[in-house]
């Protein structure tokens, strides 16, 4: 019976048109659920590194830091200050770096000076809370052998010299 059913020529046409309604549908909250649903969060806040030895230079550091979960990052933000005994330190000037890494190599700083760092991690979702703050020092200057002062005999020599640094030196090292 099918295939006599299949042989027929079958016309169909319609006696009246459809009359449809045009109809605009918000599907606005759908999309934000199923955003929702597809976001990744965003990243937990990344931990910076302590100094690492001959990370500075007399106007440089080297800042390091890590995420340590599987977020996805599009970069970083590295925040940074020098540090103040002062009472009004909240008002020294803060510096913000993008940064696609997770290092940095930070310049036209002071010699022998402290500075305080943050980072934190951003995503299409937002950015992370800031990482703990680690303080990074400079190197000192070179000090300024004073010329007219050094003094020499057979088996002695006096050398002078004054240290450009704003901030006490430790400990110099001479070598002859």
């Amino acid at each position: 019976r099918l295939e006599e059913f299949l042989k027929k020529e079958v016309d169909l046409e319609l006696s009246t048109l459809p009359d449809f309604e045009e109809r605009v549908i918000d599907v606005s909250e759908v999309e934000q659920l199923m955003n929702s649903i597809n976001a990744i969060p965003a990243p937990c806040a990344p931990v910076i590194n302590p100094q690492a030895p001959n990370a500075a230079t007399g106007t440089s550091l080297r800042v390091c830091w890590g995420l340590f979960s599987d977020d996805t990052v599009e970069c970083y933000q590295l925040c940074y200050k020098p540090v103040s005994n002062e009472r009004h330190s909240d008002e020294q000037a803060e510096h913000t770096l993008k940064v696609k890494e997770t290092y940095c190599t930070i310049t036209d700083l002071l010699p022998n000076t402290q500075y305080e760092f943050w980072v934190s991690a951003l995503n299409a979702s937002g950015i992370s809370p800031p990482s703990e703050r680690a303080v990074y020092v400079t190197a000192p200057s070179p000090p300024t052998i004073k010329n007219k002062k050094i003094q020499s005999c057979e088996n002695a020599a006096l050398v002078c010299w004054e240290s450009r640094d704003i901030n006490p030196v430790d400990s110099y090292t001479v070598e002859l």
